[in-house]
């Protein structure tokens, strides 16, 4: 690569262990040819067995690294990970709109709405999740919940594929111009087939399911692979067939590290 590479913004929680969070976010960057730029909302305590604790980040901090990068740098196409709390988020909104990134002025922005465990337990109070809904998805390209995450923010339990089309309705209904409702934990299908919907479009992405428990980190490294890709000015449909594609041989190529759920791991790219 000659010249300076597109840029991508992840505003998220940090990963001690190297699996999720940042780390995943901007190993991923690197790998899909952007430069990596963050915003962190936390500090977590966490290795491959799981979450200890996290001391959140005061959100004036989060929203003075969002103006430093993007008044200086730029910003390409942006996502979040990791938001914490309800200030965080609501705070986010109104710097993203300030420093112009999201739907409305054609950066793109990618909501992972980080809100339930591997295991399905709720990681946000309440009034988090509301916000997420009312503050982040109208501002949203792109939304990218897992299933459980569906469910805590629509009420819609997805258990075949016409649920999976309910599920991305409900979805496109708080305000994102597109959903990706991702088909990996639907453990009932043989394939991971994932839904994209603009409420027009119905687009499945079928994919390979690996026999592994090592997938930590697989949310987050999808999410920002199609950041990426919306980086580098594809359209939403072909970042996000690019994404599967990344997240796909990421699994593959996952590996176990510690004693609980190692990470997916993008080192694959190296070797083409």
């Amino acid at each position: 690569m000659s010249g300076t590479p597109k840029t991508a913004l992840t505003i998220a929680g940090s990963d001690s262990g190297g699996g999720a969070g940042i780390q995943a976010d901007l190993r991923t960057f690197f790998a899909c040819g952007v430069h990596g730029m963050t915003a962190i909302t936390a500090v977590t305590v966490q290795n491959s067995l799981g979450v200890q604790g996290f001391t959140e980040i005061p959100p004036d901090v989060v929203t003075a690294q969002i103006r430093a990068v993007a008044e200086d740098m730029g910003v390409d196409a942006a996502k979040t990970g990791m938001l914490a709390t309800a200030q965080i988020i609501e705070a986010v909104a109104e710097t993203l709109d300030e420093v112009h990134i999201g739907r409305s002025f054609d950066v793109p922005f990618v909501v992972d709405p980080v809100a339930a465990s591997m295991t399905g337990d709720p990681l946000l109070r309440d009034e988090a999740l509301e916000a997420i809904r009312t503050q982040l998805f109208p501002r949203a390209t792109l939304v990218t919940p897992n299933l459980d995450e569906v469910r805590l923010l629509t009420g819609v339990e997805v258990t075949d594929r016409e649920s999976q089309r309910r599920a991305a309705d409900a979805l496109l209904a708080l305000g994102p111009q597109w959903a990706l409702v991702k088909g990996g934990h639907l453990y009932t299908d043989p394939e991971c087939v994932d839904l994209l919907s603009d409420g027009v479009q119905h687009i499945e992405l079928p994919g390979p399911r690996y026999d592994t428990k090592h997938t930590h980190g697989g949310g987050d490294t999808l999410a920002s692979a199609i950041t990426a890709s919306l980086a580098q000015d594809l359209g939403v449909p072909d970042a996000v067939a690019e994404g599967k594609r990344f997240i796909e041989r990421s699994v593959a190529d996952a590996y176990p590290l510690g004693a609980g759920v190692g990470p997916v791991s993008p080192f694959w790219r190296l070797r083409h």
